[in-house]
């Protein structure tokens, strides 16, 4: 029994001291658990992934696009967490979330008096709901009239899925030594939707990949990257993200001014058309060091 116990207790022992050498090595956002004394290289890279792209077609075929599966999990409840930043730190509340989700604001109507004159055209409310004069009116009630009818006009209109075309994808390169194999670590991911009010996209939110990617394999009759080539190729959306079958152009490296590579170039003077070309040579850089990593 002495016996037993003694290696119960050394059991015990070797447990707490492997979880404490685990403990602070693991990113818990990741979905590759890689300890931090097993990388020898790593680098957090941010892309835009422009959502119209022929190559990235297939996370938005048309009435099944990645973002409306996003959308509906959010609106039910499924995805819980939104965050303001790529931090993924601070959460925002779900009816922040889904006011930025308004395009244009609601038209406010004058309340229907039964006193006053209207004329066909004229848009009332009446109890909560808008309507619209069919002819001239005095005193008929817009729910039981038929001079009124009810009109969507003046609703606040909502971003449709279709429209929120733009995804920033933050994602971690990681070579294991122990592996030696190359990893990429997607964080999380945002969605933006370009708003036709101020001419420039509007931001609507973070989600941290491993959330969305359990959204993703609890639907797969929804989360389908279709294959324009071969429907009987068609996989779900974790595994074509795990294939890499999106492109996203990059937009920053880590760096110790957290700057963009447009901003980089925008506080030298110089020209927007060598911002791009730098990003094209950012990819290549790390294509490269890619392939010299193989030596060890």
């Amino acid at each position: 029994m002495k016996w037993i116990l003694s290696v119960l207790a050394l059991v015990g022992i070797s447990s707490l001291a492997f979880a404490q050498e685990y403990e602070g090595q693991i990113n818990p956002n990741s979905l590759i658990p890689i300890p931090r004394y097993e990388q020898l290289y790593k680098v957090r890279v941010w892309r835009n992934i422009d959502l119209r792209e022929k190559q990235n077609k297939g996370f938005f075929a048309r009435g099944n696009e990645i973002t409306k599966l996003i959308l509906d999990a959010v609106k039910s409840g499924e995805l819980a967490d939104i965050y303001y930043k790529d931090s993924v730190t601070r959460k925002m509340p779900k009816d922040e979330f889904l006011g930025s989700l308004v395009a244009q604001q609601g038209q406010t109507f004058p309340n229907w008096d039964p006193g006053q004159d209207w004329y066909s055209g004229d848009r009332v409310t009446y109890n909560g709901k808008n309507y619209e004069a069919i002819v001239d009116s005095r005193g008929q009630n817009p729910e039981s009239s038929q001079d009124w009818q009810q009109t969507s006009a003046g609703k606040a209109v909502e971003f449709l899925p279709f429209e929120i075309y733009k995804m920033t994808m933050q994602e971690d390169i990681i070579f294991d030594k122990r592996r030696s194999r190359l990893y990429y670590d997607i964080q999380a991911i945002q969605m933006s939707a370009f708003d036709i009010n101020t001419g420039t996209f509007k931001d609507l939110g973070w989600f941290k990949y491993k959330d969305l990617e359990k959204v993703f394999r609890n639907h797969p009759d929804e989360a389908i990257w279709f294959n324009r080539y071969n429907s009987a190729e068609n996989k779900n959306y974790g595994d074509a993200f795990l294939l890499r079958l999106f492109h996203g152009t990059i937009e920053k490296v880590e760096n110790p001014d957290n700057e963009s590579i447009y901003d980089t170039y925008a506080a030298n003077g110089r020209p927007y058309k060598e911002s791009v070309w730098a990003r094209e040579w950012e990819e290549m850089k790390l294509m490269e060091r890619e392939h010299n990593l193989w030596e060890y």
